[in-house]
């Protein structure tokens, strides 16, 4: 399964805002992870209409979270980004070719459909049990409990080119 890399950089985002005690502009956030900010805001809209983060408008605004981050998971952060669809479409391929199946013959999935239907539900199943506040915590004990202090600093410093 391939996964777009809005998702990617949407997860980031949203683990970079557990630290943030204000709004972070989109820019601000494409600066500090080196991407493109057109393509994140994209990215942070599908969150936004997704109500995984607000955008607060202003001179102060940004973009801050709308739930607690233990309320956020991952499988909600993919599917804002990439949508809710099955990883795996079945096009009912035992149908054709010249041994094709009769329609009427096809009266459960096949033994392919299903099971991807299984990893895809396990899949998704492991996503909901990993929240934004999870990241939050392995990040801080991968790199110690001063992990966000130089992130929080850098998002409070004024943009030099403003």
């Amino acid at each position: 399964m391939k996964l777009s890399s809005g998702v990617e950089w949407a997860l980031h985002c949203c683990v970079v805002l557990t630290a943030a005690d204000r709004p972070v502009p989109a820019a601000r956030l494409a600066e500090l992870h080196d991407v493109s900010g057109t393509y994140l805001a994209k990215q942070l809209q599908g969150l936004s209409r997704a109500g995984l983060v607000r955008s607060v408008q202003g001179k102060s605004g940004g973009y801050v979270l709308t739930r607690a981050p233990e309320d956020i998971t991952l499988l909600d952060i993919v599917e804002a980004v990439d949508g809710a669809q099955p990883t795996f479409l079945c096009t009912e391929i035992r149908q054709r070719g010249p041994l094709a199946t009769p329609a009427e013959a096809c009266t459960k999935p096949c033994p392919i459909s299903r099971a991807m239907g299984v990893a895809d539900r396990a899949w998704r199943a492991a996503l909901r049990e990993t929240t934004v506040a999870d990241l939050a915590r392995d990040v801080v004990a991968d790199n110690g409990p001063t992990a966000f202090d130089g992130i929080r600093a850098w998002l409070t410093t004024p943009d030099s080119r403003n």
